[in-house]
């Protein structure tokens, strides 16, 4: 099938659609909170280039639609997603995520399109505490959180500066422990989005999911540890006509069809609930991540 067919940003996925074992690469499932845990380690770089993905750790949160659960669901699932950030920044960092420890988080993406909006929105619920540290010791020591900034940078098209260029501007004066980037993701399977949650230790490339590479948010580039916790939000249209010629039982589809499909036109579709979804979601990645880092404060 098309190259395209195969885009996806969860590690998991592209593992799934490979169809067969990879050398350097391990993957266990746990449960926590009622949720199932997946992890997927690139180890070796001969594998990661056979997926497509950086060598690291992936962790992918199933959990079903986050507008179709209930309100302790949403709990339980914010704080199954805290403690997997806590522990991913804790190995990452070497240190634990206390009142010691600085945190930059980015929201990235377009706060103008829904199905992009998960960065800026989540990062508009948080508190930063950074600037209490010196200016009301007594105070910040009494959060019990970190040391947080805040920033959603936009995209390149509304400031006409590239995020990866704002993004190490602002590391190189606040001087974090740690990054984490927030994002929405791509999927291949439709039954993924909203459904999914990935956290990762590589950091991210804006926009690879959609074609379009941006200067990439890693430790490499940053010189920073970077997280990158995200969610898939669009799905290929061509991925769509496979999945439904898939079930419809044809296996391949025709000379023609490939050729329409494989044009380049293809464009991304999300769900029709996509206002609801991303509300949801970011409630869900702010409790997560006010757990992780703010103590619990949430606007």
């Amino acid at each position: 099938m098309a190259e395209y067919e195969m885009r996806s940003d969860l590690a998991r996925e592209v593992l799934i659609g490979n169809g067969e074992t990879i050398p350097g690469v391990l993957e266990n499932e746990h449960e926590s909170g009622g949720f199932s845990v997946h992890c997927v380690r690139i180890c070796e770089e001969n594998a990661a280039k056979r997926i497509g993905k950086p060598i690291g750790t992936y962790l992918t949160v199933d959990c079903g639609r986050a507008d179709r659960l209930d309100a302790e669901t949403r709990e339980r699932l914010a704080r199954v997603l805290s403690g997997e950030l806590r522990g991913l920044a804790e190995a990452t960092c070497g240190k634990r995520p206390d009142e010691n420890f600085s945190v930059l988080i980015v929201g990235l993406g377009n706060a103008s399109l829904t199905a992009d909006a998960i960065g800026p929105i989540t990062v508009r619920r948080l508190n930063a505490t950074a600037h209490l540290r010196e200016a009301d010791p007594e105070l910040y020591r009494s959060l019990g959180c970190s040391a947080v900034s805040l920033i959603a940078p936009g995209v390149l098209g509304q400031s006409g500066i590239e995020t990866g260029t704002v993004v190490a501007a602002v590391s190189k004066e606040a001087s974090p422990d740690l990054i984490v980037v927030i994002d929405a993701l791509v999927a291949r399977d439709l039954e993924r989005l909203a459904s999914t949650f990935q956290l990762s230790d590589v950091g991210i490339v804006p926009g690879s999911g959609v074609g379009n590479h941006r200067q990439a948010l890693t430790r490499e580039r940053l010189g920073v540890p970077v997280l990158a916790i995200g969610v898939p939000t669009v799905v290929g249209s061509s991925t769509l006509v496979y999945d439904a010629l898939a079930r419809s039982g044809m296996e391949e589809p025709c000379e023609e069809l490939r050729a329409v499909l494989e044009n380049g036109r293809n464009f991304f579709v999300s769900l029709k609930e996509s206002d609801m979804v991303t509300e949801q979601v970011c409630a869900i990645l702010s409790r997560a991540l006010s757990l992780a880092f703010s103590g619990g404060m949430e606007l």
